[in-house]
């Protein structure tokens, strides 16, 4: 069985033995869990989510209702999945082979979605694999992401393009004078071929 101290795992939820659930997290109703997925400490799994094989998680990630994160994705610390959002696996979906025997594990090769830290996928969106999103980059409901995604990027749309940028707190950053700031946290940043770097 996974490590299981100071977890929440209410009766309807479907988790692996073999599932590794960090201290403090919580799986909540008709939520499955599957094998070899390891969810770091205070995870949060809500209800009707699916967490697929070998799946990784960092700590202090949320995972809202019916969220779906195929294998082999992997979650940096503290990212947030919003409703019904999809995180694909699978470059050329296809249910029989060409001579039309039914696929099996061993006809394709899964691909990932890799999260950064921090990172906010909203309500409704796909991540169509492989893509990497960035740290703290927010993905606006509804979208579909198809490239990889900057660090503190703001994208929106079907296929999601970048329309600005965001800071730490998801608020919308200003630029004045050639410098990005934060009007939540004052946090300032520099814009460099296509890349956002802190001020230190």
């Amino acid at each position: 069985m996974g490590e299981r101290s100071n977890v929440r795992i209410v009766d309807s939820a479907d988790v692996a033995d073999a599932a590794q659930i960090g201290a403090g997290s919580s799986v909540w109703h008709l939520a499955q869990v599957r094998e070899d997925a390891v969810l770091g400490e205070n995870c949060v799994i809500g209800r009707g989510a699916y967490i697929g094989t070998g799946v990784s998680l960092g700590d202090n990630c949320k995972v809202q209702n019916y969220a779906l994160v195929y294998e082999p994705a992997v979650l940096e610390d503290g990212v947030f999945i919003g409703p019904a959002v999809v995180l694909t696996n699978d470059t050329y979906p296809r249910a029989i082979n060409p001579d039309g025997t039914q696929k099996s594990a061993s006809d394709w090769d899964a691909v990932g979605v890799t999260i950064k830290r921090g990172a906010a996928i909203g309500a409704r969106s796909v991540c169509v694999a492989p893509v990497t999103i960035g740290a703290w980059a927010l993905i606006a409901a509804g979208s579909v992401v198809t490239k990889d995604v900057p660090d503190h990027a703001l994208m929106v749309g079907v296929p999601a393009k970048q329309i600005g940028w965001v800071g730490k707190t998801g608020h919308r950053l200003v630029e004045v004078d050639g410098v990005w700031e934060c009007p939540d946290t004052q946090e300032r940043f520099v814009e460099t071929d296509g890349s956002l770097a802190a001020i230190a």
